[in-house]
């Protein structure tokens, strides 16, 4: 399928800018510098012992954390060369994984990054956006987990076309792009460009929910 191919794409698009800006330049996820960002990708899929800390709290994350931090320790530029050359044998070549989890991942992060250093938003072809979109109603509740009381619908600007991610009234309707609708709810809520509808308890529930994985 072709939307196995869309996570190189951004990962080869993500080095070259990294290349570009080098270590120091910041991302939306500050007070990370693209030198965390670059350890913090290669940590996930390379060292198998410490990634599952990226999502598990405690100690496994305290865990990762130290190990992402001596990971940029490391040459930037040797960083991002491991993260060019693809990951390694393993889950993150399967097809289901390039076209779900691995898409996002660089989707996200390459916003971070473009967007911390005066990027606009892009303009997709419309099978990338296709991909997105998918993935987006994959698992919408998971993403929409820490909306609470209403509603929300999602909605690809443009169509018609929906899904709902939270069942509840009232419901509040996030329009968008598709890549800007996965950046609101990836958190990245002040640089997705978005349109929040709805009655005002659905919409200020959404407007000042702290979304995120």
């Amino acid at each position: 399928m072709a939307e196995a191919y869309f996570d190189a794409t951004e990962r080869a698009h993500l080095c070259d800018l990294l290349e570009e800006l080098g270590p120091e330049a910041p991302t939306l996820l500050d007070p990370w510098t693209t030198r965390d960002l670059a350890a913090h990708l290669v940590l996930r899929e390379r060292d198998h012992l410490a990634a599952p800390g990226l999502v598990m709290p405690g100690p496994w994350s305290r865990f990762a954390e130290r190990r992402r931090l001596a990971l940029a320790q490391h040459h930037f530029s040797e960083l991002v060369a491991t993260l060019r050359s693809g990951p390694p044998p393993g889950p993150f070549r399967l097809g289901w994984m390039r076209q779900g989890p691995n898409l996002n991942e660089f989707f996200v992060h390459h916003e971070d990054v473009r967007r911390a250093n005066g990027g606009r938003p892009r303009t997709h072809g419309h099978a990338m956006d296709e991909a997105l979109w998918e993935n987006l109603g994959r698992a919408p509740w998971l993403l929409s987990r820490r909306l609470r009381g209403v509603g929300l619908e999602l909605q690809w600007a443009g169509t018609v076309r929906t899904v709902q991610a939270r069942r509840g009234n009232p419901t509040a309707r996030l329009t968008g792009a598709p890549g800007e609708l996965m950046l609101y709810l990836f958190g990245r809520k002040d640089a997705a460009e978005v349109e929040i509808s709805g009655p005002t308890r659905a919409a200020q529930a959404v407007r000042y929910t702290h979304f995120g994985l």
